[in-house]
């Protein structure tokens, strides 16, 4: 295990081996990272970077086109968290105002004929898909490929845990996860007055996120003495950091952890996948620690996602 600004960087390679203690291994790393940052990078990932680049290529030419063609598939319009966010319309940090950066939000894409999208189930709707070549399949690709990262990884949290390697295996046949394309536009100098312009001081919603960059500076992590830190960006590695939802499961062992993005006086893209659990599926410690008082009361996947995302635009979420 390596560091890269205090924050770790782990080979996931490893998890693949049958060798048992190897696997145990890599989890024990990332285990100490959820524990002591909420922060690590991943390395031999699996995700092509082929496919990366292509996700990259594709974002830039969505925010290329003007507003009007990209407000025509509003997130405004859907009830399940899908769509463009224009500048300014997102408020991660409210007390500090809207951040500057415009984003795409692609869900797990369901057919018309699923019983969840038929019934109108929060978080289980079509997805909009821009008329651009290629498009569609190619972040449809990303998607799986960072789908089933991500349910590796939390074979590493279950290992690390103690418990059963597959624990989290039935929480994740379909996830609420949300593949989100994200533009900062340069901004003419980074206001000292509002270190966090670009994407407000947060944490994020969910068990973990992975996120790719452009290797344009912004992104900044607080450490646990409240004292930010750059993290820097490290070719064909993916970003992962905790969220509130693994923080509650696990009784506050793994912690999330504030982060923001700084105005970029140069324009920045990023690629965040945000992969929480089936939306049923209850959040309650005890499923995992019986013998543990819980900290938190229980709480549903896609109940406690929707009350989060009401605090941060302007327009609300259907209750599930």
């Amino acid at each position: 295990m390596n560091t890269a600004s205090n924050i770790p960087v782990i080979s996931l390679a490893d998890l693949h081996s049958e060798d048992r203690r190897r696997r145990q291994s890599v989890a024990d790393a990332v285990g100490q990272a959820c524990r002591e940052i909420g922060f690590f990078y991943v390395v031999d990932h699996g995700v092509p970077n082929s496919l990366r680049n292509k996700v990259f290529a594709q974002s830039k030419r969505f925010f290329d086109l003007p507003v009007e063609r990209k407000q025509i598939l509003s997130i405004k319009q859907s009830r399940h968290n899908r769509g463009y966010i224009a500048l300014a319309d997102e408020r991660l940090n409210p007390q500090q105002g809207a951040d500057q950066k415009e984003a795409f939000n692609i869900g797990v894409a369901l057919p018309l004929d699923h019983p969840d999208v038929v019934s109108g189930k929060p978080f289980r709707g079509v997805n909009y898909w821009p008329d651009l070549s290629d498009w569609k399949a190619d972040m449809l690709a990303y998607f799986d490929a960072c789908q089933q990262l991500g349910r590796l990884i939390h074979r590493a949290f279950s290992l690390d845990l103690g418990l059963p390697e597959n624990t989290f295996d039935r929480h994740l046949i379909e996830p609420i996860a949300t593949l989100r394309l994200l533009h900062y536009p340069a901004a003419k100098e980074q206001a000292s007055e509002r270190p966090d312009a670009g994407a407000g001081t947060h944490t994020d919603y969910g068990n973990i996120t992975l996120l790719a960059t452009d290797g344009v500076a912004g992104l900044q992590v607080s450490n646990r003495n409240g004292e930010w830190m750059d993290a820097p960006s490290i070719p064909d590695a993916f970003v992962c950091n905790i969220g509130d939802c693994l923080m509650r499961w696990t009784n506050d062992l793994y912690v999330s952890t504030p982060h923001r993005v700084q105005a970029p006086t140069r324009e920045r893209y990023s690629i965040a996948f945000f992969l929480e659990v089936d939306p049923d599926a209850v959040v309650d410690s005890r499923n995992l620690f019986p013998d543990q008082p819980a900290k938190y009361p229980p709480v549903t996947c896609a109940e406690y996602l929707a009350s989060r995302l009401n605090a941060t635009y302007e327009y609300r979420q259907p209750a599930p």
